[in-house]
């Protein structure tokens, strides 16, 4: 099993009531939730560890779960409310607002962790979970403890609006890019963290850093991946865009779940992999990202809908 460590929250989407006035319409959302949502629907197994609502938005996520093979067993229900996403979308780019204050996964903290069974393999983490406490030195420490024997993966997903304090931040990733043995990055997320567009020094330093898989996207223009020993780039899968909700975190998805179903998706087997066998699961990735890509809100494929 993958467990998906992070926010599970409500995308406001923009819309249009029935007599044409505009409206926002909520979907199930936040980059882990995504994740763990397109890893359910694409038949890895699956769980979630996050602060969930007692709220009906919490029940709308926990039926989001259900419907996508999403094992509920490490949510843990909060008498908080759920946090809010609202989206505006810029030339089909989304663009956030957050209300987060005293939310159900804001105040996970580390009594709430489990013991993590040796059916986990991997650990996912990433987002705005990251960014306030207690939640964040929660998922910290959690990644920290299980670094050692489980593979761990990264995705940064920075959301500038709801990071205030960005040195603070950047000293908290770049801890956690010690343990991580893949980081996924958007283009954007490294121009935020580094101030450049230099994919290639971000992606090297991050290796140093004990990475053994990088994978930059960047939208229409595809993605790049890097290993200590060879890098390449893959073209976007061409597509209708309606929206790019959730498409980076289907690509994760997408990866991890390729890695697995070719049983890569082991400390071991990530530190030797081939080009082949990376470019086949980036492949993936990029055409599971497309189907997202193709409709409104985070709605990742089928594995179905991969054949």
């Amino acid at each position: 099993m993958i467990l998906c460590c992070g926010e599970a929250l409500i995308d406001m989407i923009p819309g249009q009531t029935s007599d044409g006035l505009q409206a926002f319409v909520p979907y199930n959302g936040g980059s882990v939730y995504n994740t763990a949502i397109a890893l359910g629907r694409l038949g890895a197994k699956v769980g979630l560890l996050a602060g969930m609502s007692t709220d009906f938005m919490g029940d709308q996520l926990r039926d989001g779960m259900r419907e996508s093979n999403v094992d509920l067993k490490y949510c843990r229900t909060k008498e908080f409310h759920t946090t809010l996403g609202f989206v505006k979308l810029v030339n089909g780019q989304a663009k956030y607002m957050f209300l987060d204050d005293a939310s159900a996964g804001r105040n996970l903290v580390k009594k709430d962790l489990p013991k993590i069974p040796k059916t986990i393999s991997a650990l996912h983490f990433g987002a705005i979970s990251l960014v306030p406490e207690p939640c964040g030195g929660t998922y910290e420490f959690l990644m920290k403890r299980e670094a050692k024997s489980k593979v761990i993966t990264l995705d940064p997903n920075i959301r500038p609006t709801l990071t205030k304090d960005k040195r603070k931040h950047m000293a908290r990733l770049n801890r956690l890019f010690t343990f991580a043995d893949i980081v996924k990055s958007s283009d954007e997320d490294v121009k935020w963290m580094t101030g450049k567009s230099d994919f290639k020094a971000f992606a090297k330093a991050t290796l140093r850093k004990g990475a053994k898989i990088v994978a930059i996207t960047k939208g229409g223009d595809g993605v790049e991946v890097y290993t200590k020993r060879y890098s390449f780039s893959l073209p976007a899968t061409k597509v209708k865009v309606v929206d790019t909700v959730g498409a980076g975190d289907t690509f994760t998805a997408g990866l991890l779940s390729s890695l697995l179903n070719a049983k890569l998706l082991s400390k071991k087997s990530l530190a030797t992999i081939s080009e082949n066998d990376l470019q086949n699961a980036a492949s993936f990735a990029a055409r599971a990202a497309a189907v997202t890509c193709s409709r409104a809100g985070a709605n990742p494929p089928w594995a179905k809908e991969m054949i």
